[in-house]
């Protein structure tokens, strides 16, 4: 069996309601996991594991994402 990497991505709330989920529900961590994506958006899983979302990959007006 071969383990596959997950891919990750950081992310940085942009919102009041963005802001108030990375606070709460994440810990303050930035780092998500790649659950699903397609060309126009990723379903995102943070490390804490309490908080799933939808994120646009462009001008998504809750998140963006951080190198």
């Amino acid at each position: 069996m071969t383990a596959t990497k997950q891919k990750m991505v950081c992310v940085e709330p942009l919102s009041r309601k963005a802001k108030n989920r990375f606070a709460n529900e994440m810990d303050l961590l930035h780092s998500c996991v790649v659950e699903k994506e397609d060309d126009m958006v990723m379903f995102l899983s943070s490390i804490s594991g309490r908080y799933h979302f939808w994120m646009k990959k462009e001008s998504d007006e809750n998140w963006k994402i951080i190198k």
